[in-house]
């Protein structure tokens, strides 16, 4: 393996390793770029991260449309247009029953905005109080869509485990679409069409998109056959391009964390450029000045960091149709209001996860659970925790002592100390690190233990499950074993992937402009990251969680460097960290009154946790 900055940095890196819990040791990505077929017009420190990332050919830099897999690939795409043009022909009415976070919104605003525009007029949403009926298809979610008389339902982003539900609609004569992008179990929902890549035997490539990439590629399919049938010419309308509503796209795949494949960053890029250009959804446009984004430095990380919290805030907290009806609205005036408080609920929820962090890490303190005595695979219960942030909860834990971390809370439990129901069911959510297949684990459990789990569902990193209150000791007893069937000790130590070091002279902001316009950036094709050891000039906390730094490297004391690491004030006592200080960081660029400079942007300090007081 070679570094980014030769043989020498190489060793340096490879040398470093963990000297206190919760320190990862670090490794380096494969980079080989003599083995790529890049040209002069890549850069030679980007051929280096894209070889680190996989990328052999520079064909797969390329962001075009024109790009993207065919969607003749995706099996039951056929009968799903079959569907759609007969409600289009006969006038049937269509309600879109979507998921409450920011792929779900994104999916049904953009499933409302397509079908209008090609002239579909009774057309309606429908979205799951998460708190009363939980996730996905259900019955429950069916006896309400029936209030208002469809003839047709599509999932989007949820339904590929909706059998009863599915059932339901059935029963009341109502047709089924499932468009969805979650693993299928076994047997498949006896829906009416089914659209998802990782259902069997379908062809299509790309098995990374998001439930908005799902659906996108549906109804650009529908606007094709729509037109192959003069429908169009017919009704005299004007075909719409279903490139105006990338940004959603592009809002919705990043959000959800999927993999980002050749045909996501497509997707992600493109939709990058028309906000870039000011072509952009008023509550996107409205949501980037409350985040105080400048749309034309827009990057992939600002969609996953600023953007996607305060949307998907609306569903853990009160109502995503909030969030959908921000994306829909055309009057800018609306759009800020309902983005203002889109904001609102994103700041109580940050709340709300701090206060749950610091009960969990008192939780596992009072169990006097050291690295040595923790399960492997943790699960966490509070009944009062809040429904809505235990995902957030167990990907905080998971990072703390990387391992799987199931969160639980009352099933009834939306905050503010109340309860809905009778309590009698606990809703988890959990969040696993490489090599453990998070759903796959679950599948085992239940399929060892019938009755455990009430229903689950997820992805390989992500999964949410019910289960009785009663069964929790012994789910997490079961759930401890598998994880230690699946796991080795080694996958249970943080291994940090980094990218070599840079040298001085590629610590500049010309060199930060380049890595940041080299994605996009992501799950999957992670930012680049660097390794080194930086001398303390000054510090200062900011934000009251936030360290500022003013850093120089060691060999160049008057090479001055501003840096920014988020969140560790409750995890180190700043004044007694050490004058030279490693670092793993980003090269970023920090706007400050219309003034760009170059940054570190610390993703971690290579030191033991050094925390002021007892968490």
């Amino acid at each position: 393996m070679k570094g980014l900055g030769g043989d020498q940095q190489t060793d340096q890196a490879l040398c470093f390793q963990s000297d206190g819990p919760g320190v990862p040791s670090l490794g380096l990505r494969e980079s080989d770029p003599g083995l790529c077929d890049f040209d002069e017009s890549v850069p030679v420190l980007l051929q280096r991260i894209y070889a680190g990332r996989g990328i052999r050919s520079q064909d797969q830099l390329k962001l075009s449309l024109d790009e993207l897999p065919a969607p003749g690939q995706l099996r039951g795409l056929d009968q799903a247009l079959a569907l759609l043009v007969e409600a289009f022909e006969a006038g049937q009415k269509i309600l879109i029953v979507g998921d409450f976070d920011a792929d779900g919104a994104t999916s049904t605003a953009l499933s409302l905005l397509a079908l209008k525009a090609m002239g579909h007029k009774t057309v309606e949403f429908l979205v799951p109080d998460r708190f009363r009926y939980g996730y996905g298809l259900t019955p429950e979610i069916v006896e309400l869509a029936a209030q208002r008389e469809p003839d047709l339902l599509i999932t989007v982003d949820n339904g590929i485990s909706s059998h009863a539900g599915v059932e339901a609609a059935r029963a009341l004569g109502i047709k089924v679409l499932i468009t969805d992008h979650h693993l299928p179990a076994a047997e498949l929902p006896s829906a009416e069409a089914i659209v998802n890549p990782h259902q069997p035997d379908c062809a299509f490539p790309s098995k990374n998109l998001a439930g908005v990439g799902v659906i996108f590629y549906v109804l650009s399919a529908l606007r094709g056959r729509l037109r192959e049938r003069g429908w169009f010419a017919s009704k005299n309308i004007h075909e719409p391009n279903m490139a105006q509503w990338l940004d959603l796209v592009a809002l919705g795949t990043v959000a959800d964390v999927v993999t980002l494949d050749q045909s996501n960053r497509i997707l992600v890029n493109q939709g990058l450029a028309r906000i870039r250009s000011g072509r952009t959804r008023p509550g996107i446009q409205a949501l980037l000045e409350l985040a105080n984004r400048e749309p034309v430095q827009l990057v992939a990380a600002d969609l996953g960091f600023a953007l996607g919290p305060r949307l998907n805030a609306a569903g853990r907290l009160d109502d995503m149709s909030l969030g959908i009806h921000c994306l829909l609205t055309d009057d800018p005036l609306e759009a800020r209001s309902l983005a203002g408080r889109l904001d609102e609920l994103n700041r109580d929820r940050r709340v709300i996860e701090a206060d749950m962090k610091r009960e969990a890490m008192a939780l596992i303190n009072d169990l006097r659970l050291d690295e040595e005595s923790m399960p492997w695979g943790l699960c966490l219960l509070d009944e009062q925790w809040h429904q809505g942030v235990v995902g957030l909860l167990a990907s905080r834990i998971k990072d703390r002592f990387h391992r799987p971390v199931i969160a639980f809370a009352g099933a009834g439990q939306i905050g503010g100390g109340g309860h809905q129901g009778e309590g009698a069911e606990l809703k988890g959510s959990a969040r696993s690190i490489p090599g453990l297949h998070i759903r796959d684990v679950l599948d085992t459990v239940a399929a060892h233990n019938p009755g455990m789990i009430t229903r689950f569902g997820g992805h390989a990193m992500a999964a949410g499950l019910s289960l009785p209150k009663d069964n929790f000791a012994a789910f997490a007893v079961a759930f401890d074993n598998v994880v230690r069937q699946v796991l080795s000790p080694e996958e249970l130590q943080a291994t940090l992937l980094v990218d070599g070091q840079l040298e001085k002279a590629e610590l500049n902001l010309a060199m930060a402009e380049q890595l940041r316009q080299g994605g996009p950036w992501g799950q999957g094709f992670p930012e680049p990251l660097f390794y080194g050891e930086f001398k303390i000039i000054e510090r200062r906390v900011v934000g009251e969680m936030h360290l500022k730094l003013m850093l120089s490297p060691p060999q160049n004391p008057e090479h001055l460097l501003d840096a920014i690491a988020f969140g560790v004030v409750e995890d180190y006592d700043v004044d007694q960290l050490p004058e030279l200080l490693p670092l793993a960081y980003r090269l970023d660029v920090n706007e400050f009154r219309n003034r760009r400079s170059v940054q570190l942007r610390v993703e971690r300090i290579l030191l033991p946790t050094l925390a002021a007081a007892p968490v």
